[in-house]
């Protein structure tokens, strides 16, 4: 059997709150695991992609995440549309996961941090159904908040199959 991942950094929401608070702590959740998915691990084993038909990578994960952030909190839900991404090229297909070659574990790392800290003020700032706009339509907080769990999870899949690849560590 599975077990969880035990780390009092990750706090898994109460089953009865309001609504507010229990997206803002699931994200707050998915958030932690993705770190937690990552640390103890050496640049190299980051880097690397072990399903050899993907491009992902934890630490190409992270960088995805970081620009997925920025993209919904600052460029959606606060309408600065003209920021520019962190990590990701329209040019180049994948390029926030590829290459990652001359990539910096740490700063890549703190940047996504920023971003989340940026997302938290954001959000803080706004009621659930304030909206940002996205592709010229409205779209409210509480959507961008499920949406972010959802992406969040996804991806914390991905990085549990990563990770178990690596050095067999399980863990939900």
């Amino acid at each position: 059997m599975v077990e969880d991942i035990e780390d009092p950094r990750r706090r898994e929401p109460a089953f009865v709150s309001d609504e507010r608070t229990m997206l803002e702590q699931w994200l707050e959740f998915h958030r932690t695991t993705l770190v937690l998915k990552c640390e103890g691990l050496d640049a190299v084993a980051l880097r690397a992609r072990p399903v050899a038909s993907s491009k992902l990578s934890l630490h190409g994960l992270v960088r995805h995440m970081a620009d997925v952030e920025r993209n919904w909190f600052t460029r959606v839900l606060l309408r600065a549309a003209d920021t520019p991404p962190l990590f990701f090229d329209p040019a180049v297909d994948d390029s926030e996961l590829v290459p990652l070659d001359d990539a910096d574990w740490d700063a890549d790392l703190d940047a996504w941090h920023l971003e989340c800290e940026r997302s938290r003020a954001a959000a803080a700032r706004l009621a659930l159904d304030d909206t940002g706009l996205r592709r010229g339509a409205e779209c409210s907080l509480r959507w961008i908040y499920t949406h972010m769990i959802e992406e969040y999870a996804r991806h914390n899949g991905h990085a549990d199959l990563i990770r178990e690849m690596l050095d067999g560590s399980v863990g939900c």
